[in-house]
């Protein structure tokens, strides 16, 4: 059954070279996200393809594409919709926000005040809304890809450690290499037009069943009572460390190992090895770890205090 999986992600990864150039791991991890039923922050500065491989991801797994651009002034409802009531019927009609779709792109996520991020919590959480008394099914599959710009501060509202949680990864996307730059100033130069995706032929390699049998192939894969160990050495090392005031919750240790059984999945495998919860780690802690003030200015980073916590756990034989 793994290899389903494995031969799902290669035809997913065709797909999206159509469109992408570079960025192959950082393409890798959010399908891990996609799989896993996880959400994903993505760090990056601006015009570093976020949105683009939002709407390729969409493409590929032949999904519903929405898009919210966050600002001071955007409300609740704006994002989850609202009751609208007519004239005609004397009725409330919902008004369907723009988290009824299958990926969602939160563009921006940190320039929108507290109130509005929270109403992202139910929807990433529960896989539902709540108008007016009234729950609302989100759609299935339903991932949220959230960006924010590392450099630019003024004017944000950093999100709160409860809706960091809920993020299964953190990704950093730094700037495409010489060689790939290049290739992406001769395909737009060909012709491409990152507005018109319909144009490049990517097409869509997984419907509803596809996706329930590569689901049923991920809760298989076996995971030994050494890595259950691992994971949860990793994240007692995490809530020990003279480095951080707050460590890795048990919903990290979930998700550590949730991303683990899907990325031996996708390397055709049908167990977890060590080697995939120490390479997933540092992207399920990063945002989940608080460091202490004297780390701060010691010059550390989030980065550096999780690689000397795996540097430090015994990993399993």
């Amino acid at each position: 059954m793994s290899d389903l999986i494995q031969d799902v992600f290669e035809r997913m990864k065709q797909e999206a070279r159509k469109v992408i150039v570079g960025q192959e791991e950082l393409f890798e991890l959010v399908v891990v996200g996609f799989f896993s039923g996880g959400h994903v922050l993505l760090e990056g500065v601006p015009g570093t393809a976020k949105t683009l491989l939002a709407k390729t991801l969409a493409m590929v797994v032949s999904g519903k594409f929405s898009r919210v651009q966050f600002t001071p002034d955007l409300m609740p409802s704006d994002i989850v919709g609202t009751s609208v009531y007519d004239l005609a019927t004397h009725q409330f009609n919902l008004k369907r926000g723009p988290v009824f779709t299958n990926v969602l792109l939160a563009d921006e996520i940190n320039r929108a005040p507290a109130k509005t991020q929270s109403a992202l919590l139910e929807c990433m959480e529960e896989r539902q809304v709540s108008i007016d008394g009234v729950r609302h099914e989100l759609a299935a599959p339903f991932m949220v890809l959230a960006t924010q710009n590392p450099v630019e501060y003024e004017g944000t509202y950093p999100l709160p450690e409860a809706q960091l949680d809920r993020f299964l990864f953190k990704l950093r996307v730094d700037y495409p290499g010489h060689e790939v730059e290049q290739q992406i100033l001769i395909n737009y130069h060909n012709g491409f037009d990152a507005s018109q995706l319909a144009d490049a032929g990517v097409e869509g390699v997984i419907d509803k069943d596809l996706l329930q049998q590569c689901q049923a192939a991920i809760q298989a894969v076996t995971v030994e009572e050494s890595i259950f160990n691992y994971i949860v050495s990793i994240a007692e090392a995490s809530r020990s460390s003279d480095d951080l005031v707050l460590g890795g919750s048990p919903r990290a240790s979930i998700s550590l190992l949730l991303a683990s059984k899907t990325y031996a999945a996708m390397q055709g495998r049908d167990y977890v090895l060590p080697d995939d919860v120490k390479r997933l780690a540092p992207h399920v802690y990063r945002h989940r770890v608080l460091l202490k003030p004297e780390a701060e200015i010691e010059g550390l980073s989030a980065d550096d205090v999780i690689e000397r916590l795996l540097a430090e756990v015994e990993i399993p034989r």
